[in-house]
């Protein structure tokens, strides 16, 4: 299998007035392609610092990392937003959704600023990922007229329409409920089973257990990694509940 993801004795502090805060303390890590890996740990572990610099959102203080054999750790502020762009999908607790644009129109949005991509073609992707998350039916609606669930649905979709090499995902089932958590976990497992590489930033178990890797991260190191023997599956969980009554 190919790398996608290397750290080689990352390092990141913060300076906090007179205090330097080690958040990261020199950790070496490999995603493979096609893996589906939670990061965890609790608050202050390093897991969002990890996050930041793995999504090109910030830049390491010490060591190096290679985003599909690249090294991005000199890269200028404007190469890194490239790779973004290009090369990384997002997907947020929070959706990221904007309010007053539907959910086609927010697909669409990283590929604006993709001068390659014409109109048409914009349009056209927008609407194969839309339909990918299984929203073929909610193209024209805005966010308030969307569930957290489907809301949580566009924003995947968003992160697909680049056709990215590494989806990144943080906490994006905290704002759901247990049966929608497990809506977006089926999602997921379907586009990892198509080929997608996957990072989960959760703190919740049984999220984790959707994953087939898991990395826990403490005071800034990696404390273990866990291969997932039989990882839950979202689609049969969510067969298994009870079905809601309006």
């Amino acid at each position: 299998m190919k790398t996608i993801i290397e750290i080689n004795n990352l390092k990141r502090d913060f300076q906090v007035g007179e205090v330097s805060v080690h958040a990261l303390r020199g950790v070496d890590m490999k995603i493979m392609q096609g893996e589906f890996i939670a990061i965890m740990g609790t608050s202050g572990s390093g897991k969002s610092t990890m996050l930041n610099i793995l999504g090109c959102l910030d830049r390491p203080t010490e060591g190096n990392y290679l985003l599909d054999g690249t090294d991005t750790s000199g890269m200028t502020k404007n190469q890194l937003a490239t790779i973004r762009n290009q090369k990384l999908g997002f997907v947020f607790q929070s959706y990221n959704l904007l309010t007053r644009t539907t959910a086609l129109d927010n697909v669409e949005l990283p590929l604006l600023y993709n001068n390659e991509v014409k109109s048409r073609e914009r349009k056209e992707r927008a609407e194969n990922a839309l339909e990918a998350v299984g929203l073929k039916d909610r193209m024209h609606h805005m966010p308030n007229q969307l569930s957290g669930g489907q809301q949580q649905r566009v924003a995947i979709a968003r992160s697909l329409v680049n056709d990215p090499l590494v989806i990144f995902a943080d906490e994006a089932t905290g704002n759901l409920d247990t049966r929608m958590s497990y809506e977006v976990m089926s999602l997921f497992q379907q586009l990892n089973e198509k080929g997608k590489t996957i990072v989960f930033v959760t703190h919740e178990e049984d999220i984790a257990a959707c994953t087939n890797r898991n990395i826990v991260f403490r005071d800034g190191l990696i404390m273990k990694e866990v291969d997932v023997d039989k990882r839950v599956n979202a689609a049969a969980v969510l067969e298994s509940m009870p079905v809601e009554e309006n």
